[in-house]
């Protein structure tokens, strides 16, 4: 009886380690797994936001060219970056329908009650004296950090209003995630140049404040004309 006990007894211990190594095992494979599907979502918005601003639309007459960029209060404590602009696209944003190949392209990130959310709205109307509208697309989720830095050939900046008429030399765009529970959250930073086929020479990208980029996307020369 006391054999069978004692047996019973050890029986249970090795099953209660089993089970807590087993749960140990799955919170980390599903620790892996969110920081990768947050890595990648990090670096399809980043590159997103890069491919738009490569196809940035620029006219002779900068009246023709839309470029605004801004800092909105995402809540009491933070601020987060907001920018419009006119792209080209060969994708139409609503099929079957009639629509040129200029489009107007916003991102800005809200805030809810349980997540964030990188918000991509493009307007296949953007010359039309109608209200902006257009598909609104989320394109990231629990984002902690949307920020853009502007160079203009001196200085970086966090906003860039119309009132410049002009375009920045370089644009940096950072997004972090949320910090996950295990690990450091994922970030992605890409930089695009909109000078650099127009004869640049500043001895190389400079560093913005934000640190060193992950990737850097060339704006090579004015877009052709679209329809309108």
């Amino acid at each position: 009886m006391v054999e069978v006990l004692v047996a019973s007894t050890i029986g249970s211990f090795i099953a209660l380690v089993a089970v807590g190594s087993l749960r140990v095992i799955i919170g980390g494979s599903e620790a892996v797994d969110e920081n990768i599907n947050s890595a990648a979502e990090i670096r399809f918005a980043a590159n997103m936001i890069a491919k738009d601003l490569t196809h940035l639309y620029r006219d002779e007459n900068y009246q023709n060219t839309r470029f605004i960029a801004t800092v909105e209060e995402l809540d009491e404590e933070s601020y987060t970056s907001y920018i419009i602009f006119y792209t080209l696209s060969r994708t139409k944003a609503r099929a079957g329908q009639p629509e040129g190949d200029i489009y107007e392209v916003e991102y800005y990130l809200t805030k809810g009650e349980e997540k964030t959310a990188l918000m991509r709205r493009q307007w296949p109307n953007p010359h039309n004296e109608l209200e902006p509208g257009g598909i609104l697309t989320a394109i990231a989720e629990n984002i902690a950090i949307f920020d853009i830095k502007y160079f203009d050939g001196e200085e970086w900046t966090d906003e860039w209003p119309e009132e410049m008429q002009s375009l920045p030399h370089l644009v940096e765009v950072t997004l972090v995630a949320e910090p996950s529970v295990r690990g450091v959250p994922a970030a992605e930073s890409v930089i695009v140049n909109f000078v650099r086929a127009q004869g640049y020479e500043g001895g190389g990208l400079p560093q913005s404040q934000g640190g060193p980029a992950n990737n850097t996307t060339d704006n090579s020369g004015t877009s052709p004309q679209g329809d309108r």
